[in-house]
């Protein structure tokens, strides 16, 4: 045996020497309970969970537009004029005042643009003053005291420019439009996630079922070899044909050490998707429950077609992106025209010795007072309001075209994945019976072996074609599997294929 050959089996047996870690568990698991553990338990998905929140408290911030605004003043205010003398050089004695007033209000804007203040103020005054005596030809200081306050309600109304869409009106649509995005693009990403458990979930049976093949290989390849060392020992065999024995045995142990490895990859990348604690999980050993098996499906492309122009996450998103745009479109047209607003106001004012007295008087409506008019303002070019209706003109001009670029991108994704489908399944069957051709011809030559006419040379071979016709079964029924998945992605109908109920926070 050359040194090439000593230094692989010599790797080989530290390799196989090991002994592997203590698996602390064994869980067997259907693929159901994967996709239900993920999303439970996927961080990624979670993260995503937090989306349509974030969007369902902004349109409750667009909707706070429409939140009324109370406001409560007290206020006192002191005065004090110094006296003086008048022309005949009479002393007028020094005045004061102190007033304590009250005002308050409420005031917001109405769905339909209307914005409204209603107000009430009442002031109480009491202080001195000097007054002329004509009697006695000298200013005395008298105390007094007044109360004034009004009662009104004024409304403005626009007309033209904010009728019939404000910035409010339209903040509150595109919220509703990005909740309604918001929720497909969770459930675009729910999607993605079964997509991706489901070609984890099969991906590991594979590696499963490829071991097994490796270690029958193994085993044929160490079954040939006792039979030549003791065909050699007799005299039957040359020992080239043990040395080519013991060779195949190193390339299929060599063979098995990779397929292990893979194994141990794809739990990996299970056990990523389905679990927040990866530290809890890495040493269970995952049994895939479910075996894989080539179910016939009847592929109908303009079926698939009219599934994934509706319900792709992506075209309704689209849809929701479109209809924004047309709002927006709508409210800088809107903001073309000139301002022109109508208004009243109507109330009552009172005045009274007494602080009291006031609010007898509004009762009573004695001193009403109204206005009503309208007030028109345009800007001269109005050249930014120009500028952003153009903007929003081609932003709608570009959103239709979008849409029809991804209606043919999804046609075409879904017309590759029903080709891909329909060849993976007869795929499935071509490589079955290659296997079964494969195991009829190495046990053929296996009995020609054993009446010396053939060659070890000739077993080996038919045994390397066994082992690589049963991993092409293999991994054809993986890839039918996984472009059924696909196929179900690409046409929005993954959830419904698994009967996932879609939720949010």
């Amino acid at each position: 045996m050359d040194l090439h050959r000593l230094w692989i089996l010599g790797l080989l047996g530290c390799a196989l020497g090991a002994s592997p870690p203590a698996r602390a568990e064994t869980r067997l698991l259907t693929l159901e309970e994967c996709l239900e553990r993920a999303i439970q338990h996927n961080l990624s998905l979670r993260v995503e969970r937090y989306e349509p929140v974030f969007a369902q408290n902004n349109l409750s911030l667009a909707y706070a537009g429409y939140d009324p605004t109370l406001t409560f003043r007290g206020q006192h205010d002191y005065d004090q004029t110094a006296g003086g003398l008048d022309a005949e050089q009479r002393i007028i004695p020094p005045s004061t005042s102190d007033t304590d007033s009250l005002a308050g209000g409420i005031n917001g804007l109405l769905p339909w643009g209307m914005t409204y203040d209603l107000t009430a103020r009442a002031a109480n005054t009491t202080g001195s003053r000097g007054v002329f005596d004509i009697t006695n030809q000298v200013y005395i200081s008298l105390p007094f005291e007044n109360s004034q306050g009004y009662v009104q309600a004024a409304v403005t109304q626009p007309l033209l420019k904010n009728s019939w869409i404000d910035g409010t009106r339209l903040n509150i649509t595109v919220a509703k439009q990005q909740l309604a995005g918001a929720r497909e693009l969770y459930r675009q990403r729910l999607i993605e996630l079964v997509t991706a458990v489901e070609d984890a979930y099969y991906d590991l049976v594979a590696a499963r079922e490829n071991v097994k093949v490796q270690e029958k290989g193994v085993q044929l390849a160490r079954q040939l070899l006792e039979e030549n060392r003791k065909r050699v020992e007799v005299g039957a065999l040359a020992p080239l044909d043990e040395k080519q024995a013991e060779a195949e045995v190193a390339a299929r142990e060599a063979d098995l050490v990779s397929a292990e490895q893979e194994l141990g990859l794809r739990q990996n990348v299970l056990r990523r998707a389905i679990t927040d604690d990866y530290a809890e999980w890495h040493q269970v050993d995952l049994i895939p429950a479910d075996a894989m098996t080539a179910v016939p499906q009847v592929f109908d492309l303009q079926d698939s077609w009219d599934k994934g122009l509706t319900k792709r996450p992506e075209v309704i998103q689209q849809w929701l992106v479109m209809d924004q745009r047309d709002i927006e479109l709508k409210y800088s047209r809107n903001q073309l025209y000139p301002q022109l607003d109508a208004f009243a106001s109507y109330g009552h004012s009172g005045s009274d010795v007494e602080f009291s007295g006031l609010f007898t008087q509004y009762g009573e409506g004695g001193q009403p007072f109204w206005s009503a008019g309208a007030v028109f303002s345009i800007p001269i070019s109005n050249t930014g309001a120009r500028a952003r209706h153009r903007n929003a003109r081609a932003q709608v001009e570009q959103s239709v075209l979008y849409m029809k670029d991804l209606e043919q991108r999804i046609m075409a994704e879904i017309d590759n994945a029903v080709k891909t489908a329909r060849g993976s399944y007869r795929k499935v069957e071509a490589t079955r019976l290659a296997r079964v051709y494969a195991e009829a011809a190495l046990e053929a030559e296996q009995e020609k072996l054993a009446n010396g006419k053939s060659t070890s040379f000739e077993v080996l071979r038919l045994q390397r074609d066994l082992t690589s016709a049963r991993s092409s079964e293999i991994s054809a029924l993986t890839e039918y599997n996984k472009s059924l998945a696909a196929l179900a992605q690409f046409e929005g109908t993954t959830l419904e294929r698994h009967a996932i109920q879609l939720e949010t926070n």
